[in-house]
């Protein structure tokens, strides 16, 4: 598929198959985030596919919209499961949904509008691919740090990222970015990148030719993992870093993650 919704497809297709095969000891132990065992990143993922397949159903006008206290429901019967049943559910579920979306029809990939339940209108399907594509990738990266430390974000998925957060879902950072406001405003250009991250009263993320007044040096998937809160001292690869106005400790706190 060439079309932004069909390339966005095709990186939840290869995020759902960068999951290693984990034993019982791993599936218990700690992810890439936090407060979470690798179970509970599975469980979240698994939970998010039925939420999300449920939500592209109605849609497609396959089924009803979900009504009151569906996703509740969802959440609380993914929870109750057992280390092994939600990593063997999200298999399944996400199977289901990544199956789902790869089978509709180019033709109806710009007109397909999906409601997210949460924004005030309905998203194009390739940001609607794109905003499941942004906790997907996140998260998968969760597991896999879990396992290694050194774990990358999919190179894919961190270019598909940077041009959606440009582009259809720019709101996104307006979201999980918390510029300080006893500070000033940041332009920080991604080395060798067209990107910017820019810190005003909310952050943004732009091709814009704005002057910058800071350079993260590093690979753009590390630039991803650090505007979505992921890019901590022990998660760093060496020779990432930031010259100029702010520092990668306070570009950190602007960006706390989820």
């Amino acid at each position: 598929m060439t079309t932004l919704a069909g390339r966005t497809i095709a990186a939840l297709r290869s995020e759902h198959e960068s999951i290693p095969a984990l034993t019982d000891a791993q599936l218990t132990g700690p992810s890439g985030a936090s407060d979470w065992k690798v179970a509970d990143v599975l469980s979240h993922l698994g939970s998010g596919a039925e939420i999300t397949l449920a939500g592209l159903r109605a849609a497609l006008g396959e089924a009803e919209k979900p009504g009151p206290g569906f996703n509740q429901s969802v959440w609380d019967r993914w929870n109750a499961m057992a280390p092994r049943e939600q990593a063997d559910g999200w298999q399944r579920s996400d199977e289901t949904l990544v199956a789902a979306l790869e089978a509709i029809p180019e033709e109806r990939h710009e007109e397909l509008r999906v409601d997210m339940g949460f924004l005030p209108e309905p998203l194009p399907l390739s940001s609607f691919a794109a905003m499941r594509l942004s906790e997907v990738a996140m998260h998968t990266w969760d597991v896999r740090a879990g396992v290694d430390p050194s774990a990358t974000v999919l190179e894919g998925s961190a270019l598909l990222l940077a041009e959606h957060l440009n582009a259809g879902i720019s709101f996104m950072l307006g979201f999980i970015g918390k510029p300080a406001a006893d500070r000033g405003n940041s332009v920080i250009e991604i080395a060798k990148t067209p990107y910017r991250i820019v810190l005003e009263d909310k952050a943004r993320f732009t091709t814009d030719d704005v002057p910058a007044t800071a350079t993260f040096d590093g690979p753009l998937e590390a630039a991803i993992r650090l505007v979505y809160g992921r890019l901590s001292p022990e998660h760093t690869p060496a020779g990432v870093g930031v010259s100029g106005d702010i520092t990668l400790d306070e570009l950190r706190a602007v960006f706390p993650g989820f």
